[in-house]
Parts: C-alpha cells; structure tokens; sequence
C-alpha cells in the first residue's frame, strides 16, 4: 500500500498537483540515485505495478486491433542508423558509437530502423497488408543534464511503438485507426487531450530532402484529421525529421504542454530501407510507412497520470486496489484469506493490519487506494466486507465473493469510475 503523505491530503495535493517527481516520490513510485545517473530513473514495486497495468493495456489494446508484437535489440550497428538517416539527422541526441572489434553499434534512439529490417527479412504479398508490427522496447537519448527531470526528460525511454506497412491506399484508414485506438485509451486512463498537432517541417530544422513526400505525407494527415472532425492546429518546424505527423498533446496543472501520442506518415524509410511488397499484378511496389504510438513513453505517460489524478488512479491502474482492514488481530486471518482470493483473481490487495495503528489511521493512510473493505467480528463471521469507496461512499456489507468479482469487472473493463450501484444490484 502506498505510504501516507505524512500532511493533510488537500495541502498534498494542492502543492504536489502539478509536480510528478515530488508525489512519485512521495507515493513510492518511483526515485533516482546518482550512482545510476541522471535521467535514468528506476521503479519502485507500487511504480512497477502502474506501469505494469498500463503495458498489458496496451499489448492487449494492440492484439485485439490487429497488432503484432516483436522484440528487437536496443543496439544496432551505425550503419544501421546512417541508412535510416538518424545518423545526419538525429546524432546530436544519440550516444557515442562503441566500438567492438572491427564494428561500431550504439543505442539505438528509435525503434523503426528495426521494425524496418524485420519487415525486410521476409517477402510480403499485399494480401498480407496492411501489416501492423508493434513493440513496447526499450530506446536511448542522449539529454544534456540541464533538461532532465523526473519521468518526462530521461535518458532510458520505455517506448510503446509500432508501424504499420500498408499500400498507399490505406494510408489514411489506418491513420485514423490510430487515432481512435488513442482516444479509446485515454478514456481508459482518465485524461484529456488539450490539442492536436499537425507538426509540419520548419525553416533552418534537418529534414529530409524530399519536397514531394513532404507534401504528400502532410495532404494525407490533413484529410485523416478533417474526416475525424478533431480541432487541430498546424505548427511549423515540429516534424521528424523523415516526415510530418499528428501530436496529441497533454498539458499538466501548470499548463505545459507534451507531445504523448503521435501519428506519422513515412515514405522516407521504405525507400532507404528498400521495403517492398509483391502487389496483385506480381510486381514489386513499395509499402507506406506508418508510425504510431498510443500512449508514447511509459515515462512520460505515467508521469501524466501521477498529476492528472494526484495518485488517485482508476482502479484498474492503481498499485493497491483494494485495502483490506481487519478491525482486530482475531480477524488478520479472514484478511488475510480475502487477499489470496484477490491473487487468484488477478487483485492487487494488502492487508493492512492494526499493528499500522488505529482503523482511523489506516482508512487515512488507504485514502488513495479504490477500495477499502474493513471487516469487523460480524463481517467475518458472515463471510462479508464493509466496502468504504475513494470517492466517500460506503456499501452496505455484501459476500466478499460477489464484491471480488464486481471489481474484478470494473477492473477488466478499464472503467475510469469505481461503483455502478444499478448494474451490482
């Protein structure tokens, strides 16, 4: 269970609202150490298992769309990066080649110069397209130390990541595809997009050469967000450097702005890469490129989230979902019970015991948690929980199987609200 904040829960969150690293920190999330290093934070078990719930979100999100899920390495020979184009374009945020032998590799700072390769080592007909590929791998940016800061300017990324290759006539349902996938995950996690972006190249920036494909690849975002009916913005000199692409932006309580998801169309890198796809008339012809991320790096997304809800995550998010409460040591045992049935049902649950204190204290040190279920000699005797709410409300007491399997539902279905008196009736 996430560790008490030691002060009064509204000066908590008034001054730690808008500051993920001081309630990360707080919370027991997460923390840094300087003997790793600066921008390379770890996870903390409760940090852990945020992050851990909003992976297999996506994963599953993915697989049920069509998605298929690789592993690549997070090292690749320069060579690798110089046909790509990060290497002219991108090695001011890269790390130093290393050396090894007669060959140089290096972290890589993106994912799709891999994905490129593995759609590359095996020929593809275009019945198989489009071909969604997907990974939640790891990526390296060498950030000045002046930048970093919490989760939001690292220099070990955790980047939820895929491409779909597709014919250019299905650039544009794709794109859109992606979009949705991105708004149905921020349903799920309880935030709110301040604004789209179509970020277009800029004057003096390192953008591929390519006039036509400029063009072609901002016509075709420009029409997904039209069909979408989403207010969007154009910002100049925003783009990757191989094309332009739609940023969903966040803002946190102090109003400033991140990029967290993003949608790009690339017809630089099958080019580089020399992709291609065997079409209906058993020519060869070369696919499209689309890049997408629903919830960009896990860093960065969680560190929305610590601000967004203040640690008050959905339940289906929240390190400790339900708190259990025996009133005294003769009912530890029934807690205790409840709590390896919640295991058995995938449940993150801790028994708080009285040796943490009065119940008082321990509803106070739980108030973050979604659920609190105190159980006194009558609830145990019954087979029952007394269900305190986050929000305030408190249930009759009612079986604890039935009450399990009720969250177990609101959990699976990525319900952002806690109760639905009507539908546990």
């Amino acid at each position: 269970m996430r560790r008490s904040l030691h002060v009064r829960e509204e000066t908590a969150m008034r001054d730690t609202a808008h500051d993920h690293r001081k309630l990360g920190r707080e919370l027991g999330l997460f923390d840094t150490d300087p003997l790793i290093g600066s921008g390379l934070p770890y996870w903390l078990p409760d940090g852990a298992a945020v992050r851990h719930a909003l992976e297999e979100y996506i994963r599953e999100a993915e697989r049920k769309a069509g998605y298929r899920h690789v592993y690549s390495p997070v090292l690749g020979k320069r060579e690798l990066y110089e046909i790509s184009g990060h290497w002219s374009h991108y090695s001011d945020d890269m790390f130093p080649p290393m050396d090894l032998g007669a060959e140089q590799v290096v972290l890589r700072p993106s994912l799709c110069p891999h994905h490129a390769v593995i759609y590359r080592s095996r020929s593809h007909s275009y019945r198989e397209l489009p071909l969604r590929m997907a990974e939640l791998g790891g990526m390296y940016r060498s950030e000045l130390s002046g930048v970093l800061g919490g989760l939001t300017r690292v220099r070990a990324i955790q980047l939820n990541d895929a491409h779909i290759f597709c014919t250019l006539d299905q650039v544009a349902d794709e794109a859109a595809a992606a979009l949705e996938m991105i708004r149905r995950a921020y349903e799920a996690l309880g935030i709110t997009p301040a604004r789209y972006r179509l970020s277009l190249p800029g004057p003096g920036g390192k953008y591929v050469a390519a006039p036509g494909m400029w063009e072609r690849s901002a016509a075709l975002l420009t029409d997904v967000l039209d069909r979408s009916g989403l207010p969007y913005e154009a910002a100049e000199g925003e783009a990757a450097f191989y094309g332009p692409k739609i940023d969903v932006q966040v803002a946190d309580g102090a109003g400033r702005e991140s990029t967290l998801s993003t949608v790009q169309i690339d017809f630089h890198q099958p080019e580089r890469f020399d992709l291609h796809y065997i079409g209906a008339d058993g020519a060869k012809h070369r696919p499209v490129m689309v890049h997408r991320s629903v919830i960009g790096s896990v860093e960065r997304a969680v560190a929305h989230l610590i601000e967004r809800h203040g640690g008050a995550f959905p339940a289906w998010l929240a390190p400790t979902q339900l708190a259990l409460l025996p009133v005294s040591e003769a009912q530890v045992p029934d807690a205790e019970a409840v709590a390896r049935r919640c295991a058995e049902l995938g449940l993150r649950a801790e028994v708080a015991g009285p040796e943490r204190g009065t119940l008082g204290a321990r509803v106070r040190e739980a108030r973050l948690v979604p659920y609190q279920a105190v159980i006194g000699a009558k609830e145990a005797a019954d087979g029952h929980l007394a269900v305190r709410l986050r929000d305030g409300r408190r249930l009759a007491p009612r079986p604890a199987d039935g009450f399990l399997a009720a969250v177990g539902a609101l959990v699976a279905a990525h319900r952002t609200d806690l109760w639905d008196e009507e539908a546990r009736q």
